[in-house]
């Protein structure tokens, strides 16, 4: 029983994405003994073996003190069944005398903290979408999410796509252009740039949405909020058919959007369970029963 078992020993979660990585060390009962690291984005296409042994070794280690850690659970995206046994290996570089050392993917990090031991649907709604059908174990269903280009729909980097486009093309008002390039800093030469030649463009994108929540008041923007979620349902959610089970969320589009997603979830006709803006809380939940 990991719950015992922490008092005495120190369990740490981690839950990457491609741009941050959020650590926590439970070494205790209550919060006043959990240790917070944050580090950089360990996606294993993207970094490399010796870059993720460093951010260990100098960012990680060095926080965790005396600790000492027993068990490991890191999730992250990118980590797909075929490069489990890769990180799992340089984790336990790290932590040698781990008992427990195991490496998933972010979307059943996702499940186990919005669904714990229950059946549901889990969709990450940030930077990036994603979903699956989880049976209380194990990922049964997935659409892939295919990325920000081919499809990605609920996502911020689609949301911050969909504003350019409307933005240029006149669909929304020019005096909201206008506002836009006032408030952001940015013209068009710029925006082409940032999208078509320089990297992480989905970064770029998806920060749009800043914009877009602080302007939902208009109603050309809240319409193209309500048309990104009811895409994200309809291409990937509604080809699991399954109606019987509650549709949950993690990610900060799905967190700060919860009033326009939730419509959209109730209009569509599925059972709303819960929305996290992290997973780190509930997977903490998770294992420390």
């Amino acid at each position: 029983n990991l719950r015992k078992l922490y008092r005495i020993m120190a369990i740490l979660i981690a839950d990457s994405g491609s741009t941050k990585t959020d650590w926590i060390c439970l070494t205790g009962d209550d919060e006043s003994t959990q240790i917070e690291v944050q580090t950089v984005g360990l996606n294993p296409f993207h970094v490399s073996d010796n870059e993720i042994r460093g951010v260990l070794a100098h960012d990680v280690l060095p926080q965790l003190g005396d600790s000492n850690v027993e068990a490991v659970y890191f999730y992250g995206s990118g980590v797909r069944p075929e490069v489990e046994g890769r990180v799992e290996g340089l984790l336990r570089e790290s932590f040698p005398d781990a008992k427990t050392v195991q490496a998933h993917s972010d979307l059943l990090g996702a499940c186990r903290a919005l669904c714990g031991d229950e059946a549901g649907i889990a969709c990450i709604l940030g930077t990036g979408a994603n979903s699956c059908v989880y049976d209380g174990k194990k990922i049964v269903h997935n659409t892939p999410a295919l990325g920000y280009i081919l499809g990605d729909e609920g996502s911020g980097a689609v949301l911050g796509k969909h504003l350019l486009h409307d933005l240029y093309t006149g669909v929304l008002p020019h005096n909201l252009r206008l506002t836009f390039e006032k408030e952001m800093g940015l013209e068009l030469s710029e925006i082409i740039n940032k999208v078509y030649r320089e990297p992480q463009a989905n970064r770029f994108l998806a920060s749009l949405s800043e914009f877009i929540h602080r302007h939902l008041d208009e109603e050309g923007i809240r319409q193209m909020v309500y048309n990104t979620f009811s895409d994200f349902i309809n291409y990937h959610v509604s080809r699991y058919g399954r109606h019987d089970l509650p549709l949950s969320f993690v990610g900060s589009i799905a967190f700060y959007y919860q009033e326009q997603l939730q419509l959209i979830v109730q209009m569509l006709g599925y059972p709303m369970g819960t929305i996290l803006k992290s997973p780190l809380q509930g997977l903490v939940a998770y294992h420390s029963k």
